[in-house]
């Protein structure tokens, strides 16, 4: 959204009744849509989507751009299946291991990036994810090409048994709104209002007295922790964790679902992996093809919706989403 129209849908009642009803209609949508469609293919979403909305806190409040983001989510899906599979731990505590390898994979990435800038900060991402992912390759427990099959997806704390499909959405819908709650939070928080003060201008933020590169790392660690924890619930909910979590066209998918969905706004990150997930599944049938489209629509947002579908809205509404 253009910045002339922030400060009015700040103090809009119309403003914050429109993020009020946006989730509403989120939460409503997620609850019905099992009967109309896949409970496996909305889960699959809402763990890319929360994927997307991590990737878009860094770079649409932040505005490090990375290219290296499958190393979080790709590693923590490794270490989440390992936990279950051959540690034998409970789901939640898998989804905690997977979980904290992100965020001690993103404190040393971050460390190192963030000493750069624009294009050489996405270069090491890239050049970081890429070395993570020969590891992968190599490394006995992640097995290799074949990856980590069958993960047992257990029975939370003891109770719930994760087999049963209804109560496996639930715990995937539980951990998405759970994480878009944290998210949003974050972004309307006095920190995330220093994250977008660094955006618009690092230098002014500097002169004011904050230590731009402390917040920055603090934004990645968020970032990746949370692009872990997404990784680490699909692959318990797909019981498959292999080499395509952590290559680097999965972190080129994420930015395009950021893109298509919206750069920079709370909702466009889930409406663009809902998108693309969709695609992909209704054209599988086209092979190698359904890139070449991803490909055209990624060229027709950048020249034709920079704001993707989400941005547009709010900009034509005069709101914020």
């Amino acid at each position: 959204m253009d910045h002339a129209a922030g400060p009015l849908a700040k103090r809009s009642p119309l403003a914050a009744q429109s993020q009020t009803i946006a989730f509403v209609v989120l939460v409503v949508a997620l609850i019905v849509a099992p009967f109309f469609t896949y409970p496996l293919f909305l889960m699959e979403c809402m763990c890319f989507a929360l994927f997307a909305l991590a990737f878009n806190l860094l770079i649409g409040y932040v505005g490090l751009l990375s290219f290296g983001h499958a190393l979080y989510f790709g590693w923590a899906s490794y270490m989440a299946a390992h936990a279950a599979k051959d540690w034998g731990l409970s789901p939640e505590l898998s989804i905690l291991v997977g979980t904290g390898t992100a965020a001690l994979c993103g404190l040393i990435a971050g460390a190192l990036a963030i000493r750069s800038q624009g294009i050489y900060f996405a270069m090491i991402t890239l050049a970081l994810a890429q070395m993570m992912y020969f590891v992968a390759l190599r490394a006995k427990f992640t097995g290799g090409e074949d990856g980590i099959q069958s993960v047992p997806r257990g029975h939370l704390f003891g109770i719930f048994d994760l087999s049963n499909t209804t109560e496996m959405y639930v715990f995937v819908f539980v951990i998405f709104i759970a994480g878009f709650l944290f998210i949003r939070r974050i972004i309307h928080s006095p920190f995330g209002e220093v994250l977008k003060a660094i955006r618009e201008n690092d230098l002014r933020a500097t002169s004011l007295g904050y230590k731009i590169d402390r917040y920055k790392l603090m934004a990645f660690v968020l970032s990746a922790t949370l692009a872990g924890l997404a990784g680490a619930t699909k692959a318990l909910v797909v019981q498959i964790a292999s080499l395509t979590d952590v290559y680097w066209p999965m972190s080129g998918e994420v930015v395009l679902m950021t893109l298509v969905g919206g750069l920079g706004t709370v909702y466009g990150p889930i409406v663009g992996a809902f998108v693309i997930l969709a695609m992909q599944y209704k054209l599988a049938f086209m092979g190698q093809w359904v890139l070449v489209i991803q490909g055209v629509i990624f060229v027709v947002c950048v020249l034709l919706f920079r704001r993707g579908i989400v941005g547009e809205i709010a900009h034509r509404l005069r709101i914020r989403l």
